[in-house]
Order: structure tokens, then sequence, then C-alpha cells
């Protein structure tokens, strides 16, 4: 049963690697990526039960986070599959304008990077008649910084440095700051090109977190989905970001895991632990699983310790969201939701994000998740 399992898991990977190119707002269409391992054969999964249809129909749409477009590439085929009566939509225009359309009640959910704001929560009770938005956290994974340096195969950087790069305040790949975290390596004096989000984004968000909270002399911004600093250039998603990367001698950007591929390298964090840590969904989910709950109720928005010391513990991470509304969500999409997210949370679906670079949540969090997922109306 296990070597079937793991047959299942690769084979959902590479159909979701094949369609993660697509944007079309279709049953098989979405751009941009997220990670986390291959929820298995959808055909086998669903005859397995692992995905129950109970009275689903019509049309889900949902729009939002980059970073987890290819985990709901993924989710989706193996759903719409089992659920033929079901075509899920997403269009990955990023945390921002997710939430926005989530509170115009244009969709029956949103993917977000970050939790919602109060005002936010505030805004929501509009669309969702007597209850409000929740946070359901739904994917993690580890946001790399990726850098692009003829001869430097390996980079380790702290976050003062990070945001002096990012602030435009050093300039030069041979600086002494730089130097001094790379002892013997052959840096040449290459102008840095940063590249940030030219989008409302929660990468952005808790990118900005991070130097906030490990660079606060150095990171002086108020920080949220807007990017802030000044100079650099900017991309349109994730996927924009990696191609100047890629494209771009001297530059660096951050992105999802999943997007640093195709020969981009990235960059180690010195966090003040005995090593520098590496971008791995496994350094990310011991960020992760130290999370707090600091939402009430059924809202799981989680609060991450972007300041961590621990050895192993990668502090770059985020935690995409799954914005749902607790009660009033509409009766023409309320099953759906409720079928769709069930997976999502299920074993298959959360197997299925490792493969793809992204970090299942942790089991005692899920627990959480698949409650307050079976109690919306």
């Amino acid at each position: 049963m296990k070597l079937q399992r793991k047959n299942r898991l690769r084979a959902l990977s590479l159909g979701a690697l094949a369609v993660s190119g697509a944007l079309a707002l279709t049953a098989c269409g979405s751009d941009d990526t997220g990670s986390t391992s291959g929820g298995g054969d959808s055909s086998a999964t669903a005859k397995a039960g692992d995905i129950k249809c109970d009275d689903a129909k019509g049309q889900l749409l949902g729009i939002g986070s980059s970073a987890q477009a290819n985990a709901v590439d993924a989710w989706r085929q193996a759903y719409s599959q089992a659920c033929s009566g079901v075509q899920v939509n997403y269009k990955p225009d990023g945390s921002g304008a997710g939430v926005t359309a989530f509170n115009q009640g244009q969709v029956a959910f949103a993917g977000s990077d970050s939790a919602l704001k109060p005002e936010e929560v505030t805004a929501s009770k509009k669309v969702c008649s007597g209850g409000q938005g929740i946070d359901l956290p739904m994917v993690g994974g580890p946001i790399a910084v990726a850098f692009n340096l003829d001869g430097v195969d390996s980079l380790v950087l702290d976050a003062p440095t990070l945001a002096k790069i990012f602030n435009s305040e050093i300039t030069k790949w041979n600086d002494p700051a730089i130097a001094k975290l790379n002892p013997g390596a052959k840096l040449p004096s290459t102008k840095i090109q940063p590249y940030h989000r030219s989008d409302e984004s929660g990468t952005t968000d808790n990118f900005t977190k991070y130097l906030k909270a490990a660079a606060p002399s150095n990171w002086k911004y108020e920080g949220g989905k807007a990017w802030q600093a000044k100079g650099g250039q900017s991309a349109t998603g994730s996927a924009g970001v990696a191609a100047g990367v890629k494209q771009t001698a001297g530059a660096i950007g951050y992105m999802e895991l999943s997007y640093a591929k195709d020969g981009v390298k990235t960059v180690d964090i010195d966090t003040g632990a005995s090593a520098p840590v590496k971008a791995t969904t496994e350094n990310a989910s011991k960020a992760i699983a130290d999370a707090k709950v600091v939402g009430t109720g059924n809202d799981l928005a989680l609060e991450l310790n972007y300041a961590t010391k621990a050895d192993g513990a990668y502090p770059i991470t985020l935690v995409t969201y799954e914005i749902v509304c607790d009660k009033g969500n509409k009766s023409d999409t309320l099953a759906a939701t409720k079928s769709f997210l069930t997976y999502t949370a299920s074993d298959a679906g959360q197997a299925a994000l490792s493969d793809l670079g992204y970090a299942p949540i942790p089991t005692e969090i899920n627990a959480k998740v698949r409650t307050a997922i079976a109690s919306i109306s």
C-alpha cells in the first residue's frame, strides 16, 4: 500500500507541473507556484474515498496568493476528476487582490499569505451574512532569497545585510558586509539588482516582517503587502520576480521556494544559530511548528517567530490561508467550498504538498482547520 500511495503522489505531482504554466480560469488552469508533496493519481485517490463530493456542484471560484498556485493546481486536478460536477477555478492575482475580491463578494474563497487585518474582517461581515471571514492555514513553505551571480554558487546573508541590500544601501556584491559573511568567496564588484513584487503580496508582507523582526535597526518601514523601500526593480507575481532574477546578472529577489528552480541559486540565512540555514521545506516546517494561533474561535491566524535562532529553523517562512465565511456562505457554493477545502486539509491533500516544494501544515494546527471547515455554513 505504501508503494502504491507513493506512486500515486508522484503521478499527481507530475501532472501538476505539466499544467502549472497555464493561467486560464478553467478547471485545469492556474499559474504561479506553491510547493508541497503530490496528492496522488486523482482518480485512484477518489476511489480510495479520500475525496467526498457530497452535494457539491457548479463553479467554485477563488482568487489570491500566487504562492499556493501550484498546490491549488494539484488539488484541483484530483478534485475535479473525483467530483466531475464541480469546476474549481483559481486565479493567482496576489493576496491583496484575493482579499479585495472576497470582501466584494466576487469569490467563494480567497488565498492570502497574510491573515486578515481587523478592518478586513469588518469588511467581510458585509458579504458573510451573520458571520465573518476566517483564516484557515492550508499551505506552508519557505520564502527563498534567490540570486544570480556568476562564479558564486554558495552565499550566506543575514537580516541586517539583506535589509541594506533591499533598501539600496549595499549596492555592490563585494561590499565588506557581504564579504564578512562569506570568507574565501570570490565576490565580484557587480552591481546588485534587487527585485521586489510590484503587486500587493503576502510574500512581500512576510518577507518584510522578517526584516522588521530580525533587523529592526536596519528596516524602518511599516511593512504590509505593498513594497515600501526605495530603489530596486519590480515584477508582477513570484513568477515575475523569479524570471527577473534569472535573466539579470547580479540580481537578487525573494520568492517561494518552488520558483527558485532551473539553475537559480538560493541564499543560506545566518540567523545566529550554530550554522546558516538553507531554504528547505523541512526547515520551514520547523519554524511553522513553533507558530502560535492568535485568531479566536474558528479563525486560525498564526503568529510566526521570524527572529528565531533555533538550529535548522528557516526564518523567512510563510503560511497561505484560505479565507472563507464562517457563516453566511452563498447557498450555490457552500457545498463545493466545504467539499473542496475538506479535501485540501485531508491527509491526501496535505501529502500532495511536499513533492511540490511546500511544507504541510503541522498536524496539531491542521486538526483545528478540519474542525473549522466542518462547521462553516
